[in-house]
């Protein structure tokens, strides 16, 4: 009895401590990976066309998922889930990283990711078409991240295109719209919501890509076609299993800490390997923009622990 005992308690910090050097590593792959995808997008744009960019993207990373899942016995979607997840796959893949294609066409990677962290003071405000309208330290934290987002236009970064500052602001509001609506929605269960998602939204970029006259490059470039790759496999399927892995394993507020991280990552990739320039304006507002979504952040978890 006491050797089964014994035994049992010896075996059982595995898990943990498997838990405790895991989470640290997907934190830093979501960190580095994501951050990075943002000049992965600039490198690819050297060829292939913004829309067609994004449909290609999701659509080899979609398949491939999709398959692995129905290999290991994932349950097929629901009619009512295929259409929940065309919806929710449109608005953040569709119009969220499509319109970011497009704005990297005219303005930096690093500025691109800056831009995008101000989704969470949109989705604050979305939440309350649900009955749940920001407290006064969150709307403290939405004041302080609409001055960032003003200031950042200030900036030479977004100021030389307004069309493309205009995409940024849209994919954001589109994300921050989509996550909202989606989780009051009846949605494929854990990966294959990702995989339904990215097919779905596959469709609709594909569609616009070839609407708007976009073509596939007869001779894209190896960097090109390597981007490519690397946005598919590793911003898509990797470091979105990372966070499902982190979602699980530890506190929501840490799992998405990489709005914090992730602009001045990208920025740094930027700078170092692509030669961008980031101006004091573009400093200020990134710096603004992440205290006022630090500060939602922290409100919403003092509201959720009373």
């Amino acid at each position: 009895m006491n050797d089964s005992a014994s035994t049992s308690a010896a075996a059982a910090p595995a898990p943990v401590v498997a838990s405790r050097l895991m989470v640290p590593l997907a934190l830093f792959s979501l960190y580095i990976i994501w951050g990075s995808t943002y000049l992965g997008i600039r490198f690819a744009l050297e060829s292939y066309p913004p829309f067609l960019l994004a449909g290609v993207r999701f659509i080899c990373a979609g398949l491939l998922l999709f398959g692995v899942l129905r290999l290991l016995g994932h349950a097929m979607p629901t009619r009512l889930q295929w259409r929940n997840a065309a919806i929710t796959g449109t608005l953040l893949l569709g119009f969220g990283n499509g319109l970011v294609c497009f704005a990297e066409q005219r303005v930096s990677s690093g500025i691109a990711a800056v831009a995008v962290a101000s989704m969470p003071l949109f989705a604050a405000l979305f939440s309350g078409m649900y009955g749940e309208w920001p407290s006064r330290r969150e709307t403290v934290g939405l004041v302080i991240g609409f001055v960032g987002v003003v200031v950042l236009n200030l900036g030479s970064g977004l100021s030389g295109s307004r069309i493309g500052a205009l995409a940024l602001i849209v994919a954001a509001m589109s994300w921050a719209f989509g996550s909202a609506w989606s989780r009051r929605q009846v949605m494929p269960a854990g990966p294959m919501n990702t995989a339904a998602q990215m097919l779905c939204a596959s469709v609709a970029l594909l569609i616009v890509g070839y609407l708007t006259g976009e073509k596939m490059p007869a001779h894209p470039t190896l960097r090109a076609t390597g981007a490519l790759i690397y946005l598919a496999i590793f911003g898509s399927i990797i470091a979105f299993s990372a966070y499902l892995y982190v979602l699980k394993h530890a506190r929501p507020a840490l799992a998405t800490s990489y709005a914090y991280v992730n602009p001045p990552v990208a920025v740094l990739f930027g700078v170092l390997l692509a030669g961008e320039t980031v101006g004091p304006y573009d400093l200020a507002g990134m710096a603004i923009i992440l205290v006022g979504v630090g500060a939602i952040t922290l409100a919403k978890q003092r509201r959720g622990a009373r």
